[in-house]
């Protein structure tokens, strides 16, 4: 098996906020309602509660985030989305589901820093002065789908891999020394 490759092989930035690409991580779109195992289903994998409506729970290098009423974003290790996607399929054996390893279709970034909402700001037409800790937000990067939510200090960023050079040069642009709010 080979080894995994980033997007980007790693690409960060300095300016007044931190940039940088984070993959590879373990990411499962599982796509589900109604399903009586869900809640277990999901704990087993990422041992975290489902998240209600626009959040997100992060337990470690593990989260389940909430993209739509049927969709949900389970972030594993990425050496253990197999054993995760086989997990899902186990607990929710006859149950209508659809569960699908999108690890390389993403990309994944990080943005730290006191300023980090400012390079946001700049991209994306999300009020972050509300975005409370824990809420995960749907939206755009300039012109490309993505979400994203704050944690530990700074946002984290996914969108799809193929524009993932075009949004790395959104958020170096965007965090230029000078070009502060």
């Amino acid at each position: 098996m080979s080894e995994p490759v980033s997007a980007l092989n790693g690409a960060s930035f300095q300016g007044f906020a931190s940039i940088r690409e984070i993959g590879p991580l373990g990411m499962i779109t599982l796509r589900a309602k109604g399903v009586k195992a869900l809640d277990k289903a999901v704990k087993a994998v990422t041992g975290t509660k489902l998240p209600a409506t626009r959040r997100i729970e992060v337990n470690g290098d593990r989260a389940c985030g909430w993209m739509s009423p049927d969709e949900y974003l389970l972030i594993v290790p990425y050496a253990e989305v197999a054993a995760s996607l086989a997990s899902l399929a186990n607990d929710l054996k006859g149950e209508h589901h659809l569960a699908v390893d999108v690890s390389d279709a993403r990309a994944v970034f990080r943005v730290e820093g006191d300023k980090a909402a400012d390079v946001l700001r700049k991209l994306s037409p999300v009020d972050f002065d509300k975005l409370e800790p824990g809420e995960l937000r749907r939206t755009r990067a300039a012109q490309v789908a993505a979400a994203m939510w704050a944690q530990d200090g700074g946002f984290t960023l996914v969108c799809f891999r193929s524009v993932a050079a075009y949004v790395m040069g959104l958020l170096t642009h965007s965090a230029q020394p000078g070009s502060e709010l």
